[in-house]
């Protein structure tokens, strides 16, 4: 990759996937009983899926299963993975259409996945599920709409629902929570939209609803949210029946909108909060990967923003430009750093930042990779991120350019 830019990262490999190179937001790694390294990959949109790509060797990945979707009116943007179950979330165009919601596998055999169940939430109003979190083996944290929730507003449609899957065969939900004002019959007054937009593209900005979840076993009695335009939502999920409100930040307006996610930094009292850009060329800039000082969780207070190169150089090369997502410290094979964040940032590639002093975050390194063939933009599009414990770092390019495996020296 000649006209890559790069700081103290090497690429290691390039897998396109078969053809099929565009994948969402969904990734999540598998340590089989054989002693291999299996990489699972949910697809930004059809014909595809899911993927499976050995990393055992991360210089020589090889697909090993690649399923298509039950139609061509669907996504799965969103996996996740404990032991030898995983969780798939399937989202459709427009509300109505089915099959919506998640399904489970049994990947005990990767090679070829068994499906285990389906968790439907299909309806008049729902587009099914967008994003999951499942960390535990008990419980999947996910974004979805549900048969019976009425948006006020249909982009705010999906809603943080609490799903049982103890007994696999038979998910059940277990608890749901929404911003007040956003269902069709709530008694509080509908929130004034931050950037109101056509509804012309049900998955385009301007909406309150939930996009990630995330739990973690220090606290399970916390679930930390991504509201989008809502921004961050910490809950009281210790009732997992009724979750409440422990504490929130919305920096939108005066700043354009979309959390994306929120992680904490349990040690340090600190939260990453991440602004999804969702617009190409710079649109909705600024779009910022926020620190948050957190050690009053009913006063969460902002203290400084990742750096990121300048608008002037990146924002009309090409595509989205600014935050999207981080490693976000899961357990199981996955580095866990309360001073070193790894992000992917669109056409800023993948970037690596030290917040030791989080009044400061310093870049450490990143790896810009020049445009993938095929791709609908002109520049590579880096879309969702995971490291392994051993430091090996995986991220994906949104349209075309399939995985991408990287090395630091920090």
């Amino acid at each position: 990759m000649d006209s890559a830019q790069s700081r103290n990262m090497r690429l290691l490999s390039n897998d396109r996937l078969n053809g099929f190179g565009g994948v969402g937001e969904g990734m999540a790694m598998q340590l089989t009983g054989d002693g291999r390294r299996i990489l699972w990959l949910a697809h930004e949109g059809p014909p595809k899926n899911f993927t499976g790509v050995d990393v055992t060797d991360p210089r020589k990945t090889r697909v090993i299963c690649q399923t298509d979707l039950p139609h061509q009116r669907m996504r799965s943007n969103s996996l996740d993975i404990t032991g030898n179950l995983m969780v798939v979330c399937y989202q459709v165009s427009k509300p109505g259409d089915s099959p919506a919601g998640i399904e489970l596998f049994d990947i005990t055999e990767p090679e070829n996945p068994r499906s285990i169940s389906f968790f439907d939430t299909s309806g008049p109003h729902s587009r099914g599920a967008h994003c999951c979190w499942f960390v535990d083996g008990e419980f999947v944290h996910c974004a979805s709409g549900a048969p019976d929730f009425e948006p006020r507003h249909p982009r705010d449609d999906q809603i943080y629902q609490i799903i049982d899957v103890r007994n696999p065969s038979r998910p059940v939900e277990a608890g749901r929570w929404w911003m007040p004002g956003t269902r069709k019959g709530d008694a509080a007054p509908p929130p004034d939209r931050v950037r109101p937009m056509p509804l012309d593209n049900l998955r385009g900005p301007d909406a309150f609803r939930l996009h990630n979840a995330n739990v973690y076993p220090e606290r399970p009695d916390r679930a930390y949210l991504g509201y989008i335009d809502g921004g961050a939502f910490i809950l009281d999920i210790s009732d997992l029946s009724e979750p409440t409100v422990v504490g929130a930040w919305n920096p939108h307006p005066p700043y354009p909108g979309f959390t994306h996610t929120v992680m904490p930094l349990f040690s340090r009292d600190l939260l990453i909060v991440t602004d999804e850009c969702i617009q190409d060329d710079a649109e909705d800039w600024p779009k910022l990967s926020w620190v948050v000082d957190a050690r009053k969780e009913d006063n969460l207070v902002p203290i400084s923003t990742f750096p990121l190169p300048p608008v002037e150089e990146f924002g009309h090369k090409g595509g989205r430009f600014g935050s999207h997502n981080v490693h976000e410290n899961r357990p199981g094979p996955s580095m866990r750093s309360e001073t070193i964040i790894y992000g992917c940032f669109f056409n800023a590639g993948v970037r690596i930042y030290d917040v030791s002093d989080p009044y400061r975050p310093e870049t450490l390194a990143y790896f810009v990779p020049p445009a993938p063939e095929g791709s609908r933009v002109p520049t590579a599009q880096m879309n969702d991120i995971y490291v392994d414990e051993r430091g090996v770092i995986y991220s994906v390019d949104r349209w075309s350019g399939g995985l991408y495996v990287f090395e630091a020296d920090i």
